[in-house]
């Protein structure tokens, strides 16, 4: 059930910039997973200000797009302890399994395709990944 609008979405999307940013201070981890959250937490809001939606800024990035993007940080948030060798520093490896996690649900949640026809970057990848039956 696809519960979020691209609204909501934009609101948790923001919200999730911060808290990376915000992460290493509030729950004492640095080294490389310090470094890690700054650039999630950069890209991510950069990824939001560029996206095709209600609460984007440029919206050149399709909605869409976004979205497999996110379920594929979500995907790398769960695994990144083990990938990078931090799965021993427990607030850390806590905090990117949590985060990945809740980035799936919003994944899950989210409806992408309900804001297609708002932007022309939306109505572009329409047209270029139509679906003739």
């Amino acid at each position: 059930m696809k519960i979020l609008s691209p609204r909501a979405h934009g609101y948790i999307d923001y919200a999730v910039a911060a808290l990376f940013l915000l992460a290493p201070s509030l729950f004492g981890f640095g080294g490389l997973p310090e470094t890690l959250c700054y650039i999630l937490g950069a890209v991510h809001l950069g990824m939001t200000l560029l996206t095709a939606f209600p609460l984007g800024a440029a919206k050149i990035i399709p909605f869409p797009v976004h979205g497999g993007l996110e379920a594929a940080v979500g995907v790398f948030l769960v695994a990144a302890p083990w990938l990078f060798n931090f799965d021993e520093a427990s607030a850390a490896r806590n905090f990117f399994v949590v985060s990945g996690v809740a980035v799936g649900l919003v994944w899950l949640l989210t409806d992408y395709r309900s804001a297609y026809a708002t932007t022309a970057a939306s109505a572009r990848y329409r047209s270029e990944h139509r679906s003739f039956s």
